[in-house]
């Protein structure tokens, strides 16, 4: 939000984001819903807010929040089309053998998502640094590929396997890990590895703070990108 970015303190930035945040609730979502009592959607923006890159179980937040699971899916409607949150859908071919229909949820803004969570400090979330930089880089991924240009999805498996992110353009599939750490060399986890292998991709992306490399495994070529190093033409 740029009233946010712009104000000078931390403390200026924080009132900004507080106006801006009781006005959404308070106003936009009463009205959209009409309903009088908001602690409901307030209570869904901080439980979404601590679990950001995690399964969503529909059914344990309602009981957790004490609403119906209609009502739940309604609520959660009007924060993707308010532009608080953006649904990512898992990626599957093989429904027996690859996980779950549950989605993940990330927040469009970074500093509304540590403010829900009572995070906003002007640090980095740092007890889970590596889920707020992977919401950070699904933010650049939605940036460079606009919605109906390219599908973003996430891979999940009953063995455990698990890609972040899946780029999907026709029938061009490429995987993209990411990874909240400065590497010295190309690595490779086991479960990009089992993606390469199922999938066959023609590349996949391994986003990192500073490291920049390529190695081949079988027929892939699998870039080690820095995040500021991402657009449209490292990609498809």
């Amino acid at each position: 939000y740029p009233r946010v970015i712009t104000a000078g303190s931390i403390e200026e930035k924080r009132k900004e984001m507080d106006e801006i945040y009781q006005s959404y609730i308070e106003k936009d979502i009463s009205l959209l819903l009409k309903i009088q009592k908001t602690e409901k959607i307030s209570d869904l923006g901080k439980l979404l807010a601590s679990q950001i890159g995690r399964l969503v179980n529909y059914h344990e937040i309602s009981n957790t929040l004490n609403i119906a699971s209609e009502t739940l899916k309604k609520y959660l409607w009007y924060l993707e089309k308010t532009f608080i949150i953006n649904r990512v859908n898992p990626f599957f071919k093989n429904i027996r053998k690859e996980i779950t229909r549950s989605p993940i949820y990330y927040f469009h803004d970074i500093g509304l998502k540590n403010y829900s969570s009572g995070l906003f400090t002007g640090y980095a979330d740092l007890l889970e640094p590596g889920f707020l930089f992977q919401n950070f880089i699904y933010n650049i991924l939605r940036n460079i590929y606009p919605p109906g240009m390219v599908s973003i999805k996430f891979w999940r498996t009953l063995d455990k396997a698990e890609v972040d992110f899946i780029l999907s353009l026709g029938y061009n599939h490429i995987p993209v890990e990411v990874k909240y750490k400065f590497m010295k060399s190309p690595e490779v986890n086991r479960s990009l590895r089992s993606f390469i292998k199922k999938y066959n991709p023609k590349k996949a992306i391994i986003v990192n703070l500073d490291y920049k490399d390529s190695v081949k495994i079988e027929n892939t070529e699998v870039l080690f990108l820095p995040y500021y190093e991402m657009d449209n033409n490292t990609v498809f």
